[in-house]
């Protein structure tokens, strides 16, 4: 099961935290802060999997990351989890995000994090993957963004006032 799944900045800003285990906010600070010293003093070549014991309570969480331009991208998971299966996971999710956003940024994870929760909880709910194929959840994202404009009449009206303006 996953435990928890983090992007973090270079700099140690965490850009999005999902927890799918009850910790204290102190407790997922002091997480946060650990993980990220592990994961950015490793050299680049050096393996993305790493067994910890004393950042969570139990014995038995791995994490694997992935370091991508300038985001760590953090699973932490328990023992029955497949390590290549979650490397694999964080691809698909990097490639979605990729998808949605045209070539993601980490300022695309700032001003529309709502928009990157969505997206996550159609991979992740729960501590479990629920689908693993970037075209559906990419479908699903857009097919939730056009039910929202076509509930929000203001949306509607500044799509109007931007298609008359551009030029043709």
């Amino acid at each position: 099961m996953i435990k928890a799944i983090l992007i973090i900045n270079n700099h140690g800003k965490p850009r999005l935290t999902k927890f799918y285990e009850n910790y204290s906010i102190d407790k997922q600070q002091q997480i946060i802060r650990d993980l990220f010293l592990l994961v950015s003093k490793r050299p680049e070549r050096a393996c993305n999997f790493l067994e910890v014991d004393d950042v969570f309570a139990d014995k038995d969480t791995k994490i694997i990351y992935r370091h991508y331009a300038t985001l760590y991208f953090i699973f932490c998971v328990d023992s029955n989890e497949s390590e290549l299966s979650m490397i694999d996971l964080i691809q698909t999710f990097v490639e979605t995000l990729d998808k949605c956003f045209e070539n993601v940024c980490e300022l695309d994870l700032i001003f529309h994090i709502d928009r990157v929760h969505y997206i996550l909880d159609e991979i992740v709910m729960g501590g479990l993957v629920l689908e693993t194929n970037p075209a559906i959840v990419v479908s699903n994202y857009e097919m939730a963004n056009k039910l929202e404009k076509s509930e929000n009449p203001l949306m509607a009206g500044f799509q109007g006032v931007i298609q008359s303006i551009k030029p043709k």
